[in-house]
């Protein structure tokens, strides 16, 4: 039985229901819009294995019949049926607790899941990714973290050509330094910022799902693709790209170091083909490169889910061996009704 945890209407999710039916899957949606009838119970056998139920609008799912996860939960306080709550009200709390509990349960599940929450921590410090992402033998730009002003025209005066943008995992929009930014420059006073030498090069989004890679090449002159008219006034063309039977390793192996069974990689490749690896997004729209390229991500993502087509290579032992690693323990048994 494969869980999908979310918005049935995201896009993502609406993709995903689309190939686990096509496949034949039997397949469990669970709604987070309808987290008022919801209710999880956990334990512990005396075998020492994990064990519990699953009620969702009206159905009752035994946790050791699931096999994969898809978990792509919004943050609950903002759900319509949430944000208006009174912070004391019992659907606060009943909601709260519930989206704690089944990423917690994910987290020890014998099941494939898409992502553990565990896995997507090193993307909320993008400095210190950077340094997991070197250390897996990819070129990262130079990058400088600070909040003083002096030392950003420092930085500038070397490289030239600089970007900016947010050192955690809040969404930015990455623009360049440039002359009218400068006004501005005083700001980062009050807050650190990430500024990195600019890398002349096509934008290629990879996704990585289980052992599988699918490349993406963005062609446009914005500073960040995903905002290309307002950088430029013309969309991004998106294509898919060949990345080398290599480099397509490198990357499943990354996203296997990062303990993520499914990564959105982006890449700068230059114009002498050097990659250089920019961060990597632990829990990707991949719905939006598959709609512009047809690559068929969807069904790949299923198939790992329902455990197609992959054998114990070393790079799916070193994603296992790192989930291992940080499996919590759990008490004797948690509820939530």
């Amino acid at each position: 039985m494969i869980l999908v945890c979310g918005i049935p209407s995201e896009t993502s999710i609406v993709r995903l229901a689309q190939a686990l039916e096509q496949l034949g899957a039997s397949w469990f949606m669970l709604n987070q819009r309808r987290v008022s009838q919801s209710a999880i119970e956990i334990g512990v056998s005396a075998a020492a294995e994990l064990e519990g139920t699953l009620e969702h609008d009206g159905r009752s799912l035994a946790l050791n019949e699931i096999t994969g996860v898809y978990l792509r939960f919004m943050d609950d306080r903002f759900l319509p049926e949430v944000r208006d709550e009174p912070l004391q009200s019992h659907t606060r709390a009943h909601s709260r607790a519930f989206h704690d509990l089944v990423p917690q349960w994910a987290e020890v599940a014998r099941a494939r899941v898409i992502n553990r929450y565990s896995a997507m921590g090193s993307n909320y410090s993008k400095p210190y990714q950077l340094q997991l992402i070197s250390q897996q033998g990819f070129s990262v730009p130079e990058t400088l973290v600070t909040n003083d002003p002096e030392r950003v025209l420092s930085f500038r005066a070397e490289h030239g050509r600089v970007i900016y943008k947010s050192v955690s995992s809040e969404r930015s929009i990455v623009s360049e330094l440039d002359d009218e930014a400068l006004s501005r420059l005083h700001r980062i006073r009050w807050c650190p910022v990430q500024f990195q030498a600019y890398v002349e090069g096509d934008d290629v989004r990879v996704h990585t799902i289980g052992e599988r890679a699918f490349a993406t090449r963005i062609r446009t002159a914005a500073t960040d693709y995903r905002y290309a008219r307002r950088q430029t006034g013309a969309e991004a063309e998106f294509e898919p790209f060949d990345l080398g039977a290599e480099l397509a390793d490198r990357c499943v192996a990354l996203g296997a170091s990062l303990g993520l069974d499914m990564a959105g990689i982006d890449l700068r490749v230059s114009p002498e083909g050097e990659a250089y690896c920019l961060e990597v997004n632990p829990s990707p729209v991949y719905s939006y490169y598959e709609a512009q390229t047809g690559q068929p991500m969807a069904i790949a993502v299923a198939e790992y889910l329902m455990g197609r087509g992959e054998t114990l290579t070393g790079r799916t032992a070193a994603r296992t061996q790192y989930q291992n690693s940080t499996k919590a323990a759990v008490p004797d048994s948690l509820t939530v009704r």
